[in-house]
């Protein structure tokens, strides 16, 4: 009876603590602005045979499908952890691509002027550097916030749509990378 015990008590424990991904803590639960977000799923993010980054996406409520999450109300949380370091333009860039490779021509087009932002903020910083913890917040009473190491970057980007675009990039019809996908979405 008490190895039983001592199995659930363990179990429990490592239901609630997060996710290791890569050597790097994702925790069960974040706060954005008022509200409690889940970790729903994290991954890594890996470009040939280097890991570029560990990321995690918090919601409100988990959801296990790319509808799930697009949809559902309130703040959300991408945090991306650097397991490398990437320049700025890099970086902006391969956002671009995601958003591009999942949106029509003319939508893409449509989303330019807030990636050129977000790309201004990023060249701000220069380089997310290795070990550098960035989150992509959707606050819904600003827009996109980005955070770096826990302090607001620029100003908040403007409407739900390009938030939605970002999070297209990891769990959209053409992911990222599929395996990453899957794992977002709590898989």
């Amino acid at each position: 009876m008490k190895t039983i015990l001592a199995v659930m008590l363990f179990l429990a424990a490592a239901a609630a603590s997060g996710a290791d991904v890569a050597g790097v803590k994702l925790d069960d639960k974040m706060r954005v602005g008022d509200a409690e977000l889940v970790l729903n799923g994290a991954g890594l993010r890996k470009r040939a045979f280097f890991q570029v980054y560990a990321i995690g996406l918090y919601l409100p409520q988990k959801g296990a499908s790319t509808a799930a999450v697009l949809d559902q109300p309130g703040p959300k949380r991408v945090a991306i952890h650097m397991l490398r370091d990437v320049g700025a333009d890099a970086f902006t860039e391969a956002l671009a691509d995601g958003i591009r490779a999942n949106h029509s021509e003319s939508e893409a087009k449509g989303f330019e002027p807030r990636v050129k932002e977000l790309g201004a903020i990023m060249a701000e910083l220069k380089e997310a550097k290795k070990g550098m913890a960035i989150a992509l917040d959707w606050q819904p009473q600003a827009g996109t916030v980005m955070m770096v190491e826990g302090a607001a970057r620029g100003k908040p980007i403007a409407g739900p749509d390009f938030y939605r675009a970002l999070l297209r990039i990891w769990i959209g019809d053409k992911p990222v990378q599929d395996d990453l996908k899957k794992a977002l979405l709590g898989g």
